[in-house]
């Protein structure tokens, strides 16, 4: 059962959903040479 809150399972899923969109964030960096605002068009 999941449980709401600052547990140390939610820190542990939260740490790696943070990595995963860090390296998401590198990669769109990397293959397009913009960084990620100006990939998304926002700068």
């Amino acid at each position: 059962m999941w449980s709401w809150g600052f547990t140390p399972g939610a820190e542990i899923w939260n740490g790696r959903l943070a990595m995963l969109g860090f390296l998401a964030a590198v990669l769109i960096e990397l293959s397009s040479g913009k960084g990620f605002l100006h990939f998304w068009g926002i700068l």
